[in-house]
């Protein structure tokens, strides 16, 4: 880390304020994205359309305290430290090549005009499980999105893998001092982001700027242009260059498209390597061998490789396959909209052969940097190529390209997405293959949803940008350099752990804590590296905890001392945590214990290898979430003071100290201590009732309309037939029953939930898989969307319909409910 005070050094510059000096943490430049944490840097970034400066006040208001920009501050912000630069842009890629600098690790830059993405992805799954990969998030490969990448590096990671994409000349020598990359590689050259650029060799010949201290490159030799430029430029490096056309030379490979998949030959230097590939289009085998001879050119090669291989997928983003409506299916690609693009898309659709009739609709193809007339002769030998039988034009270009489309046994044409619709495409669609494939603004999503066949069934989505929210509310509120513990045990209050404590790792949270060691197992499993807190640490499972390397709290001197006796029999040591008992009465060191308690650690310290080391030192509040019981909570956090200051002068260190849960964290500032617990916060629950508004519900279960029936008045309704309609009713059931986590006490009109914007009262009992809900005087169909909680529907309401808490209403729903997470 640097210290903000020392970025003159690095990017140049004016301090122009520091009533501070911190590390640097965050580098943020979106004002609506704010991590709030010390350290976190605004870089006030101008562009075509923006300019961030308009937003330092904003920022400023969210907490925000360390400023890069270009011009002084119109307003005061007494409390910011101020850079003042002549290129927020540049300042900010100096400070990321700067902290590339620090690291020692092979790092692997990849550009091209295809693939990058994907090669990036594939190659992060099929590297050894032993290296710690960063690599770029999503498609960060701009000006911008290089250095956020960047800034990810640490001391835990072996290989570093980046894509790198430019549109203009010029773009590429930055990235290059962004990355400097040792090792490099060259997917394909093609006509995406052409404009900029006066011919294909000064394209090619920009783009391996990115290579020039790389001491290796593997490309494709195929692709002329950019085999004629490595030759003459890097002749001096290692290349890589290999084949599928050439019958001689070091490195080539021989394909076999079969029915289902492809068989890769590899000739390389040190022998022939065969592998199978689940895929047959051209695109994806050259993705993949991309990373064949990289893993081979390297020594990455190994024996878990075949498998790994047989595992690839295709980002769903990309390209993903749809029942539709009428027996049809749908091919949904509207992630970019290029001439390879479509060509991966096309051969993807050849290759289902469970109908034959064959639609494509299609947008104007944007950005491809060529001529309207090429670009759509291409676009129609395409089509031609994979026996399109018809072709329904969205957008003014391809309108004025019909003539070329010809040769299309149908063809229809619409100057936009919302003529289209217009039209109910979804009654000219029956039993057969459509290929959606549309440009971002057509805004296809529409398209996609009236094609596709309604799917029954119940899902968790769970907003990721409203988590990161309710975290750094919570941040805003703690006194600079106190830690954060989340809490993620029970599937992260059921809403998935992996992917929460993913995104925690990457909010630089300091701990995550969970109740027993097979959870804290798991996340390890997933790649969490964070430190994790087990609170229900069992004899039997000391083995698993130290070899994960997961910290149990401790809670009684018997629990002590045979964590203290397995230790020393196995000569291990391990960071422990003590639980304090101030008041709660569940789990914890009494007063009685102390005495005996500050021997034990005492004789542990005398040892020549103390076996513990006590992490923190903590307790639980019993009455938080009220103003009833502040004085309890003060009495509570003054017998926890008194506690660690004996066990600190014991210790002769001073652990880490923690008190507050999230209702304290509000409640009792005062007492945050060194680090503070955050659990149902996070996910959206403010329990005090005091910032309810300020946090953002993260969950919304949802399910479908399996049925919908008229029942005469008199008739009773489920099991035990527990309710009867009071005069003739319309009911639905719906798809969720008390096996998905829907509570049995919202049975007989206690519980409700929302369809078309209305709540539709519970009749009869919960069953395990469905419900019934009275739906009179509402227009419902079989297949509509039934929201349980979200939102519109907070789960405190559910929670005081059956006289429990937020917390059971969260952790209740079942594993096999389908989550699905989702950022903007």
């Amino acid at each position: 880390m640097i210290l903000f005070s020392k970025l003159p050094s690095v990017c140049g510059g004016t301090l122009l304020q520091l009533p501070a000096d911190t590390p640097l943490s965050y580098l943020l430049f979106d004002s609506r994205k704010l991590v709030v944490s010390p350290g976190a840097t605004f870089f006030a970034l101008k562009g075509q359309q923006q300019d961030g400066h308009r937003y330092l006040q904003q920022a400023y208001q969210g907490g925000i305290r360390c400023f890069v920009l270009e011009q002084a501050p119109r307003e005061p912000m007494p409390e910011a430290s101020i850079l003042q630069v002549p290129d927020s842009l540049a300042a900010l890629q100096q400070l990321a090549g700067w902290h590339r600098r620090q690291f020692s690790l092979p790092l692997l830059a990849i550009t091209g005009s295809n693939g990058k993405t994907i090669v990036k992805e594939w190659l992060s799954s099929l590297l050894p499980a032993s290296e710690q990969v960063v690599r770029s998030p999503k498609s960060y490969n701009s000006q911008i999105g290089v250095a956020l990448s960047v800034w990810q590096l640490h001391e835990q990671h072996s290989i570093g893998i980046f894509e790198a994409g430019i549109s203009q000349l010029g773009e590429m020598r930055a990235l290059q001092q962004v990355l400097a990359p040792t090792l490099g590689l060259f997917t394909n050259i093609g006509p995406a982001h052409s404009r900029g650029f006066a011919s294909l060799e000064e394209k090619v010949a920009e783009k391996a700027l990115l290579f020039t201290d790389a001491h290796t490159i593997i490309y494709c030799r195929d692709h002329a242009p950019i085999h004629a430029h490595l030759q003459q430029q890097y002749a001096h490096k290692t290349l890589i260059g290999w084949s599928q056309l050439e019958t001689e030379g070091p490195w080539r490979a021989g394909v076999v498209r079969r029915q289902r998949d492809s068989l890769l030959q590899l000739h390389t230097p040190a022998g022939e390597h065969s592998y199978r590939l689940p895929f047959r289009d051209s695109a994806s085998i050259e993705n993949a061998l991309h990373c064949l001879f990289f893993l081979h050119s390297q020594g990455y090669a190994h024996s878990e490789l075949q498998k790994q291989l047989s595992q690839l997928a295709l980002p769903a983003m990309r390209l993903e396959l749809k029942q539709g409506v009428n027996g049809s299916y749908l091919l949904d690609d509207a992630y970019n909209n290029d001439l390879a693009g479509l060509q991966v898309a096309l051969e993807f659709l050849q290759q289902q052969k469970h109908l034959r009739k064959k639609t494509v609709i299609l947008s104007d193809l944007l950005q491809s940097g060529l001529a309207e007339g090429e670009l759509y002769t291409r676009v129609a030998e395409l089509l031609q190529m994979h026996q399109v039988g018809r072709l329904i034009g969205v957008g003014p270009a391809i309108s004025r390209a019909a003539p070329l489309f010809a040769s299309i046994g149908q063809t229809a044409y619409y100057d936009s997405t919302e003529a289209l619709l217009q039209e109910h495409p979804e009654r000219q669609i029956s039993r057969e293959l459509v290929l959606i494939k549309g440009a971002r603004p057509f805004g296809f999503e529409r398209l996609v949803s009236r094609l596709q066949q309604k799917v029954h069934g119940t899902v968790l989505e769970i907003d990721l940008d409203a988590l990161a929210h309710n975290l750094n509310f919570y941040r805003s509120r703690l006194k600079p350099g106190t830690k954060t513990m989340v809490m993620v045990k029970a599937f992260a209050y059921g809403s998935g752990s992996h992917e929460v404590a993913h995104l925690l790792q990457y909010q630089h949270v300091d701990y995550l804590a969970v109740a027993y060691p097979d959870e804290g197992i798991s996340l390890r499993q997933a790649g969490i590296t964070l430190p994790i807190m087990v609170m229900n640490a069992a004899e039997e499972t000391f083995a698993s905890l130290l070899e994960w390397e997961l910290e149990p709290e401790l809670y009684s001197l018997s629990q002590l001392k045979a964590f203290l006796h397995y230790l020393k029999t196995h000569r291990k040591q391990a960071r422990v945590h003590l639980k304090m008992d101030t008041g709660m009465h569940r789990l914890g060191f009494s007063r009685a214990d102390l005495p005996e308690l500050m021997e034990l650690l005492r004789a542990s310290l005398r040892l020549a290898r103390p076996p513990i080391e006590v992490a923190s030192l903590f307790s639980h509040l019993a009455g938080a979430d009220s103003a009833e019981f502040n004085d309890f909570s003060q009495l509570q956090a003054q017998r926890l003071r008194d506690y660690y200051e004996q066990l600190a002068e014991a210790l002769s260190y001073r652990p880490l100290l923690h008190l507050l849960n999230s209702a304290g964290i509000l409640r009792f500032p005062e007492y945050q201590f060194d680090m503070v617990r955050l659990g149902i916060g996070l996910y959206g629950a403010e329990v005090n009732g005091m910032e309810q508004r300020s946090l953002h519900p993260i969950s919304t279960l949802k399910t479908t309309v399996s049925q919908v029936k008229q029942i005469p008045e008199g008739e009773t309704v489920g099991y035990s037939r527990s309710q009867a309609a009071r005069q003739n009713m319309q009911l639905a059931t719906i798809a969720i029953g008390y096996a998905d986590g829907f509570d049995r006490r919202f049975s007989n009109g206690v519980g409700k939930v929302l369809i078309g914007g209305a709540l539709a009262p519970v009749v009869g009992r919960v069953c395990m898989d469905m419900t019934m809900v009275d739906v009179s005087g509402l227009d419902v169909q079989e297949g509509d969307e039934v929201i349980v909680f979200g939102p519109e529907r907070p789960i405190t309401q559910l929670a005081g319909e059956i006289g429990t808490i937020p917390y059971e209403i969260l952790t209740s729903v079942s594993e096999r409910v389908k989550r699905v997470f989702y950022s903007a």
